[in-house]
């Protein structure tokens, strides 16, 4: 049997070599939400990546799925001027953050768009009929709502869970506000069969509940803590708190951490924002203060080896 693997932008590569990773960010993204703040300037996109490498970091997952200016190929070229390794995703957003019209032609073909797109390459601009690109995706993205799962997250998570089990591929899920994760696990995981180990539950960061934090690790799913220093979510105040608490009842194997930077405001090379580098800068050394070195170390980099490393088919 093959080993598994991270499937990069830049090809396959060993778990082992992903190294110091920013579990989930984006690089390039756009949202009807975000006027004027769209991640769209490959410089600005190379430089943030410079700065997050020059603190040791080697590896940074794009959630943005498709139809959200996520320019695959150039996070290819990212990827070849700074050395680090960058895994693209495909699948689908909330409505809110997703052309209408896009959605209504990707809608009867969406679970094998998602296949064709892990195992083949993903599409030119965004265009579900556009140019396949020699750049394919290593994992799907999807999305719930506030404290629940409307039609179209219900739809898109079914195609994600049929392309799940065609590829092995890992699904990530943005959750509104760290809502609606229990739901989450009994469509994906309950109702749909996806393994709770190939699921990785986004932003609960953004929600204080350490009890729906502790149960969401009990399923077995890998926690995807992001988004630090936002004024407006309970992030940085409550961050540590949640990821000793976690550590402290067996769960420190389950636990991610990710910038998920989304407006061009936020970035720190060129927005003024904290950016990717936060992570490295701030939160890494006040994790190995509570945790100690080598625990900090592997959230950063073991972690995310499993969580996006699959036995591709």
């Amino acid at each position: 049997m093959a080993s598994a693997q991270v499937r990069t932008v830049l090809g396959d590569i060993d778990p082992a070599d992903l190294g110091v990773c920013d579990a989930h960010d984006h690089l390039f993204f756009r949202s009807p939400l975000f006027p004027g703040q769209e991640l769209d300037d490959l410089p600005a996109a190379i430089a943030e990546t410079t700065a997050f490498a020059q603190l040791g970091g080697q590896a940074v997952v794009q959630w943005s799925p498709l139809g959200t200016g996520r320019r695959v190929d150039a996070l290819a070229e990212v990827s070849r001027r700074t050395g680090v390794h960058i895994v693209a995703a495909t699948g689908l957003h909330q409505l809110a953050h997703t052309d209408p019209a896009l959605v209504e032609r990707v809608r009867d073909r969406l679970a094998e768009l998602f296949v064709d797109e892990l195992t083949v390459g993903v599409r030119a601009n965004d265009d579900p009929d556009g140019e396949t690109l020699p750049i394919k995706a290593g994992m799907i993205k999807v999305a719930g709502g506030f404290h629940g799962l409307d039609p179209h997250a219900r739809y898109v998570m079914a195609a994600a869970a049929e392309a799940h089990h065609a590829t092995g591929a890992p699904i990530g899920i943005h959750h509104e506000l760290g809502t609606a994760v229990l739901d989450v696990l009994d469509l994906l995981c309950g109702g749909l069969g996806v393994p709770t180990k190939s699921v990785i539950l986004g932003h609960l960061n953004r929600s204080a509940d350490l009890r729906l934090q502790s149960e969401a690790a009990a399923s077995g799913a890998f926690l995807a803590f992001d988004g630090p220093s936002r004024a407006n979510h309970a992030t940085d105040w409550r961050l540590l708190d949640s990821l000793v608490g976690l550590a402290a009842t067996g769960h420190a194997s389950q636990l991610l951490l990710g910038g998920d930077t989304t407006t061009a405001a936020a970035r720190s090379a060129t927005g003024g924002g904290p950016g990717m580098p936060y992570l490295l800068r701030r939160i890494r050394p006040q994790l190995e203060s509570e945790l100690g070195t080598e625990p900090a170390a592997a959230i950063f980099r073991d972690n995310p080896a499993r969580a996006f490393s699959y036995q591709v088919r």
